[in-house]
């Protein structure tokens, strides 16, 4: 059975490899297509949003992700050791699960149980997806104000929660969070016309929070080991094999 699904796995990421492949051409076509229509004066609300999002994600690794860092007890110097390779391919591959066999490999070498590991990573790529979630959100919203919908706060505020629920189990590969904004889009009947021109900027927008998603993750796991006293007290080091 643990050969099958290692099998299985690899398939899988060779699936995903393919996807990367073919990811590029699809994205110029978009590309071409929107500016091609549309002029390239629809660049500047677009460059908004995208500036908009990294504020966002800067603002969310600063005053989420780092004060549970502290409180945790995780140094962080060997932490951000242990994720900079997972967050280099994530970053480059705009795919969370290109980055999975080295974020596990990783956080096995900072002191986290195989076990944990095993279990907490893969449940985080389903339902701890905080970078995708605040992308979906600010695409929404973005699809709203350009198609010149008025939305009041409860209607946001019933559009968050939504999101925050889709966002589970979103597919861990480059622009799967379109999927989401797109369908998310239809069921609140916002004329859709507005979505394509996140293509644009989209490939630049997935890099970073792929890169918060697989950073999240990271952390989860070593703060669940925390929680469970796997963990040393004191001494906590990343050690990569020689």
């Amino acid at each position: 059975m643990v050969a099958f699904a290692e099998s299985l796995s690899e398939t899988m990421f060779k699936f995903t490899n393919i996807v990367m492949y073919l990811a590029p051409v699809g994205v110029f076509g978009a590309l071409a297509y929107t500016t091609g229509r549309l002029g390239l004066g629809v660049m500047l609300p677009l460059l908004k949003l995208l500036a908009t999002l990294y504020v966002a994600l800067v603002v969310f690794v600063l005053l989420v992700l780092l004060p549970i860092t502290l409180l945790a007890r995780i140094p962080v110097r060997e932490f951000l050791r242990a994720i900079a390779k997972p967050s280099t391919i994530a970053f480059g591959t705009s795919s969370s699960e290109a980055a999975l066999p080295s974020a596990m490999e990783n956080m096995e070498a900072f002191g986290v149980p195989r076990g944990t590991v095993a279990f907490v990573m893969p449940t985080g790529y389903s339902f701890n997806l905080t970078g995708s979630s605040l992308y979906q959100s600010l695409g929404l919203i973005f699809i709203a104000q350009a198609a010149g919908v008025h939305l009041s706060i409860g209607q946001q505020a019933v559009m968050m929660l939504t999101l925050l629920l889709t966002s589970k189990g979103t597919a861990g590969v480059a622009r799967a969070s379109l999927v989401i904004v797109l369908a998310a889009a239809n069921s609140f009947h916002l004329p859709t016309d507005s979505f394509y021109l996140l293509f644009a900027v989209d490939p630049l927008m997935d890099m970073v929070r792929t890169t918060v998603n697989v950073v999240g993750n990271c952390l989860a796991t070593v703060v669940v080991a925390r929680w469970e006293h796997e963990l040393p007290a004191e001494g906590l080091q990343f050690r990569t094999e020689t």
